[in-house]
């Protein structure tokens, strides 16, 4: 087993053990170096956001100082969902690895496959989307782009 997956695997362990959350954990990489770990939390933080991969990007970017980790690589226990490779977009890592799938994972009751099938089809009973035009929201994003660029 590849050492990155093998200390998320740890992780994932540790978090089990403590009942912070579900079997997964992650690593973030830098030049060959762990520069972030994670593992579930969402049961002891009460956090629905607390992944894995989550915690895995918020300390590498508290240790490198940094919300652009570009030049990383994660790993984690099991294929991200949705949120989670949402975050590992907005960090700009380009690679990822992971040891189960999604499938496997809701054999155990975990619920990716709903996510995914929403966006693949819409499902309107998990959740309705809809945008309200706001002239005040638009002025928003025109006041921030004005102040950045």
């Amino acid at each position: 087993m590849n050492d990155y997956l093998l200390k998320a695997v740890e992780e994932a362990r540790i978090g089990v053990e403590n009942q912070d959350g579900g079997p997964f954990g992650a690593v973030v990489v830098l030049n060959g170096k762990i520069v972030g770990v994670g593992h579930n939390q969402v049961l002891i933080s009460n956090d629905p956001t607390a992944h894995a991969e989550v915690m895995a990007i918020r300390d590498a970017c508290k240790n490198l100082h940094t919300h652009d980790l570009s030049d990383c690589i994660i790993y984690s226990t099991s294929e991200p969902c949705p949120m989670c490779l949402s975050a590992i977009i907005w960090s700009n890592i380009k690679e990822v690895y992971f040891g189960t799938n999604r499938k496997e994972v809701g054999k155990i009751g975990f619920r990716d496959d709903k996510i995914y099938k929403y966006f693949e089809d819409n499902q309107k009973d998990l959740l309705n989307v809809k945008e309200i035009k706001s002239s005040e929201c638009q002025h928003l994003l025109d006041d921030y782009q004005n102040e950045i660029y």
